[in-house]
C-alpha cells in the first residue's frame, strides 16, 4: 500500500488506520463484481431481476415448474463467471490482505473472483455458483 501524490486527506486517513490495524475485515457486494462485468441482481434496466422475479428461477419451487429454464439461467450466470476477471479492486484486496495481519473478506458474491485474484481468507455468505 503506496501513498499516491494526490491522495485526499480522507484516503491518508484510512491508509494511516488501515497501516496501524492488526485485524481487519471486508465486506464486499454487486459492486465489487460488476467491475468485472457480472451483472447485478437490482440495477433497474441491467440487473437479474429486471427481466425474471426472483419467483421464477432462485427457488427449488421454479426448479420443479420450469427446469430447463432455471438450469440455463444458472449455465449462462456460471458462463459469465468462467469469462469474467478480477479487477482492480480484488487486487487492492490482496494487497490489503497482505499487508495487514489478520484481514478477512467476507463477500455476499458467488463468483469467486477474489479467490482468483489471490486472496485467501474469504468467506462467501452466499456460497458459490459453480
Amino acid at each position: 500500500m503506496t501513498d499516491t501524490p494526490h491522495e485526499s486527506p480522507a484516503v491518508a486517513r484510512a491508509l494511516a488506520a488501515l497501516r496501524g490495524a492488526s485485524r481487519v475485515a471486508v465486506l464486499t457486494g454487486a459492486g465489487m463484481s460488476a467491475e468485472s462485468g457480472i451483472p447485478t441482481f437490482r440495477d433497474a434496466l441491467r440487473g437479474l431481476w429486471a427481466r425474471f422475479r426472483p419467483e421464477e428461477l432462485a427457488t427449488p419451487e421454479a426448479f420443479a415448474r420450469q427446469p430447463k429454464l432455471v438450469w440455463d439461467w444458472y449455465a449462462e450466470r456460471r458462463a459469465a463467471v468462467a469469462a469474467a476477471a478480477p479487477n482492480a479492486g480484488h487486487a487492492a484486496l490482496v494487497r490489503l490482505e497482505r499487508a495487514v495481519p489478520h484481514c478477512t473478506i467476507l463477500t455476499q458474491n458467488v463468483d469467486g473472483l477474489h479467490a482468483r485474484a489471490g486472496s485467501v481468507r474469504v468467506h462467501e455468505l452466499h456460497g458459490s455458483i459453480t
